[in-house]
């Protein structure tokens, strides 16, 4: 049986900030599980037994080689539905911020592309994002509006 797509699936994401205001994306790489070529607010997969700040940790550890501290509590809950693959999932995302080391791509296949950007200024980028992205950035604007003021 497979996350997902035979039953509901639970991963965890994170809104990275810097000391700037801007965020932490990732373009999904051609062996990422779903949304391929999307970018996104980083994220992985819960492990069984495995706590949701726990796991978002590890991700990031594994995936780019920093570590990270999060707010005790998820800012947003999406449920995460892709129609054109089968999938659906629930999605809990974290406000974070690294604490030690620069973000590097351990895991090429998964994760193509990443970089910082200011909130303000996604939507004029055409930037093609992953549609928990999309909800996570929305939900975003409406905890910290002053994110994206130019």
């Amino acid at each position: 049986m497979k996350a997902g797509v035979d039953y509901i699936g639970v991963g965890v994401g994170v809104v990275l900030l810097d000391t700037l205001g801007r965020v932490f994306l990732a373009k999904r790489g051609p062996k990422a599980s779903n949304e391929a070529g999307t970018w996104e607010f980083p994220g992985g997969r819960v492990e069984r037994g495995e706590r949701l700040a726990q796991a978002i940790k590890r991700e990031m550890k594994e995936e780019y080689g920093i570590t990270i501290e999060v707010d005790d509590q998820p800012f947003y809950v999406c449920d995460h539905i892709i129609p054109d693959e089968g999938q659906h999932w629930l999605s809990p995302t974290f406000l974070g911020r690294i604490i030690e080391g620069e973000p590097t791509i351990l895991e090429p296949d998964k994760c193509s592309a990443i970089n910082w950007f200011w909130p303000s200024e996604l939507e004029s980028l055409g930037l093609r994002l992953s549609l928990v992205t999309q909800d996570d950035l929305a939900a975003l604007r409406r905890v910290h509006p002053e994110l994206f003021c130019s």
